[in-house]
């Protein structure tokens, strides 16, 4: 392991299989993460983001793989084959933010019981009194008001309660946080709330983000790096300001010109792509994204292209990446042209 890495994710693979039918939900992932960075991860629905980011904080066991990690003690290990017991000490340096404000917080328990819950699981000898005090200054520190602690769910809004899931994930001061979708599911307004509040938080408590998004403009606010999955494998990896500038994949560039812009005297040329994703349990040969890939070759329909280092230093998992390189695409907050 790198000593510049907190993480190393080497050949990362979920497998589903149900009634003698197998679901490659993640196939063959690969990234590095350094502390402090925010690490976008970005696709369609169903590409296995969110698998990715359960298998890294092991809500699912992985198929195959290794995640290295490097623990706040110094110590490096393979995070996906560490015992039950080891398993339990190092839960608390990676945490999880869920997608949905709502659903993730039970009903039943009062927000303050809800951001103390992982203080009881994970120091039972710590007194009521320092549990309480931890979970309302954490409360306060995401901008919720001490007084409503003794609320439940019901009575706070979406942007409040993913502030509540926040609180909860941050109170046991973890390292890394995995992010799954969320501010997806909040007004704009909102969005940028909480994502400005991730953002100083991370700066007041060195936190290191793995921030899982379909929506590529909020990616690329946050990120410094991104990586880009199709059909559960990483096509494209790279640094956020490069990948937004001149994406290198086919499948990259067609999802940046899909983003919308709210000037209107900005002419968007769209890149359609044909065809359905493709069936997780029937892939296509050779490259998964050849069907729908208008700059496929008779190699892309045989031959599955390698996640590989470019020239500038970015990974691509595409056999024409280098002669594309060259075809003068530029992003431009959502304008696209060909020069």
């Amino acid at each position: 392991m790198k000593k510049e890495n907190i993480m190393e994710v080497k050949g990362l693979h979920k497998r589903f299989t149900s009634k003698g039918i197998t679901v490659k939900a993640v196939t063959d992932v690969s990234f590095d993460v350094k502390p402090g960075e925010t690490i976008g991860i970005v696709g369609e629905s169903g590409c296995g983001k969110t698998t990715l980011g359960r298998c890294i904080v092991r809500a699912y066991d992985a198929s195959e793989g290794e995640v290295f990690y490097r623990t706040r003690a110094g110590e490096e290990l393979d995070f996906l084959k560490v015992d039950k017991k080891k398993m339990k000490e190092i839960r608390k340096e990676i945490q999880m933010i869920f997608q949905d404000p709502y659903s993730s917080l039970d009903p039943r328990m009062t927000v303050l019981d809800i951001i103390k819950e992982p203080l009881k699981a994970n120091y039972p000898k710590m007194s009521k009194a320092e549990m309480d005090q931890k979970a309302k200054a954490m409360a306060e520190k995401v901008g919720l008001n001490p007084m409503y602690l003794m609320r439940y769910p019901h009575a706070f809004s979406g942007g409040q309660r993913q502030r509540i899931g926040i609180a909860r994930a941050l109170v046991i001061e973890p390292q890394i946080i995995v992010c799954d979708e969320a501010v997806s599911a909040l007004d704009v307004s909102i969005q940028a709330q909480v994502i400005n509040l991730l953002r100083d938080l991370q700066k007041e408590l060195n936190l290191t983000y793995l921030f899982i998004s379909h929506d590529l403009s909020v990616v690329e606010h946050i990120s410094d790096k991104v990586g880009v999955m199709y059909l559960g494998r990483m096509v494209e990896f790279a640094p956020a300001e490069d990948l937004f500038e001149k994406p290198m994949h086919p499948y990259t560039e067609a999802l940046l010109s899909a983003v919308p812009v709210a000037d209107p005297t900005i002419q968007m040329e769209r890149i359609p792509l044909k065809g359905e994703i493709p069936n997780p349990a029937n892939p296509p040969s050779g490259c998964y994204f050849h069907e729908r890939c208008h700059y496929c070759i008779d190699k892309c329909t045989t031959d599955a292209p390698a996640l590989t280092e470019m020239p500038d230093g970015r990974l691509c998992a595409c056999h024409r990446a280098k002669e594309l390189a060259l075809r003068g695409f530029t992003y431009d907050e959502g304008a696209k042209s060909q020069t």
